[in-house]
């Protein structure tokens, strides 16, 4: 994989074998299985009336142990060693995520959710879980599908998928971008001249600018190379994980989109509301 770049195509080897036999009994995989989700009953709800309907639960996870990366006490500068194990380790939950959907012959992943966690037997050690809903459109004709023929991934909320489709637009793919900084130290001197003053931490600004800025090209970049139009819900995260005060990520996501045929529309599901105006009684 390039340096800090998105693996969006081909297929990916199936790994997980953990979850053969989970999957072997969802609706996805198993005409006679019953479906797993994630989604609450209104969702569930709005799913059907989108034309989708949810095939299994799928996740992917990668335990990753964080090393660590010497930045210069006074210089701002990203840690690229610490960025690109991050990227490795979200990549690789993603990626075992969608093989899941894979086996499922799913059109989608909606809901995604992806998030660490820490375990009380390594205090450097972070487990990257991506999680959602396959789902499968019902008029079987794969149109929603991404660019590359695999199945779309989206952090978007049942709901906002809905009004989504009803726009014309259909998700491509849950993107991201991420930079590891070392923000610098400040100098006793520096210290001692801002005691008591109102000023701006320039240094500290322009640390925090560089790295937010780098974030978020890369999560664009990904839109990019998934042929996406655009992205929405983007969110970006600040977390310090194991590394100390000076070395943080920035975490940028959301989810590209891309516009569909007139005809993939979802028809109106309500009557416009009429109005009589000018009447005198």
């Amino acid at each position: 994989m390039p340096l800090f770049g998105s693996n969006q195509s081909g297929r990916e080897k199936w790994e997980p074998a953990a979850a053969d036999s989970r999957l072997a009994h969802t609706a996805g995989a198993n005409p006679s299985g019953v479906f797993t989700s994630d989604l609450s009953v209104s969702e569930y709800v709005l799913l059907g009336e989108a034309g989708f309907e949810p095939l299994g639960f799928v996740v992917g996870s990668s335990i990753y142990h964080v090393g660590m990366q010497q930045g210069r006490w006074s210089q701002n500068m990203e840690m690229q060693q610490l960025t690109q194990a991050m990227y490795n380790a979200r990549e690789l939950a993603i990626s075992r995520m969608r093989a899941e959907s894979d086996h499922l012959g799913a059109d989608g992943i909606v809901g995604v959710n992806l998030k660490m966690q820490m375990y009380a037997w390594g205090q450097e050690v972070l487990e990257f879980v991506a999680t959602g809903t396959a789902v499968k459109s019902l008029s079987g004709q794969g149109a929603h599908r991404a660019p590359d023929g695999r199945a779309f991934t989206s952090d978007l909320s049942a709901q906002d998928f809905f009004r989504l489709l009803a726009a014309g637009a259909v998700p491509v793919a849950f993107v991201l971008g991420t930079c590891v900084y070392h923000i610098a130290h400040q100098s006793a001197m520096q210290s001692l001249k801002q005691i008591g003053q109102n000023q701006e931490m320039v240094q500290f600004t322009q640390g925090v600018y560089d790295a937010r800025e780098l974030a978020l090209s890369r999560m664009q970049a990904e839109a990019d190379a998934a042929r996406a139009s655009g992205i929405v819900g983007v969110s970006v995260e600040v977390m310090n994980h194991v590394w100390g005060a000076h070395a943080t990520e920035f975490l940028a996501t959301g989810t590209a989109i891309r516009r569909l045929n007139d005809e993939h529309r979802l028809p109106e599901t309500s009557p416009k509301p009429s109005f009589t105006l000018g009447l005198d009684r």
